[in-house]
């Protein structure tokens, strides 16, 4: 994001004058969340301030160390009580649905232990490539070569999770990237024979990731 962000967290851009982690908040609420736990690390100060007295019991805290997705989703260990919940990241825009459809998902089957996000796409490359059969994932490829993936779904940056991935979480070991990596427990969870289902995403969908995208990301707001 360039100039955007170099005194302003990513998720604090404002679509139609209303910071995008207020959207996304606002959709959690609307899908029946009651709280939530926010994890900042660059001018956190400046989301905590923002939310004082939002309608909706939130948590904050901070990643000191900025290592990686699975060291930021390893802070909501004592948040989440031992009990199932949905992670999501600050410049992901999902429709209310689709947060709806992904915990019922969880909730149904029993013996699965997570519930994965994912956009039908062209090509896969810029992100996970998800291999699945029946909506069962088999594997996920992260960021593979244009052209060399034989599915279409790509990780959306939304899961829920059973409290058991904690477990996984302190295990991590560091990515190539050198960081501590979401995906990496995830492929944990499948090498140890874990069940992980796929919901298709239905709504529309937006990565935030360039300037560009912030125009597209006002329509769907």
């Amino acid at each position: 994001m360039g100039a955007l962000t170099e005194d302003l967290p990513k998720p604090m851009l404002a679509l139609r004058g209303k910071p995008m982690l207020e959207h996304i908040l606002d959709r959690l609420r609307e899908a029946g969340f009651t709280e939530a736990l926010l994890v900042t690390g660059f001018r956190g100060e400046l989301i905590e301030r923002h939310f004082a007295g939002y309608p909706m019991r939130l948590v904050f805290r901070r990643q000191e160390k900025l290592d990686g997705t699975g060291s930021a989703a390893r802070l909501a260990r004592e948040f989440c009580r031992g009990e199932p919940f949905l992670l999501t990241f600050g410049d992901i825009l999902t429709e209310t649905s689709d947060y709806q459809a992904m915990a019922r998902m969880l909730e149904s089957d029993g013996e699965a232990q997570a519930v994965l996000a994912a956009k039908w796409v062209d090509d896969p490359w810029q992100g996970a490539a998800i291999y699945e059969t029946h909506r069962v994932v088999e594997r996920i490829i992260e960021k593979p070569p244009p052209g060399s993936s034989t599915t279409h779904w790509n990780s959306a940056g939304a899961y829920v999770f059973r409290a058991g991935i904690f477990e996984l979480l302190d295990r991590l070991p560091l990515s190539p990237r050198g960081e501590y990596e979401l995906t990496t427990a995830i492929e944990m969870l499948l090498a140890g024979g874990r069940r992980v289902r796929l919901h298709g995403l239905q709504g529309a969908w937006r990565d935030v990731g360039r300037p560009e995208d912030l125009g597209a990301a006002e329509g769907l707001v």
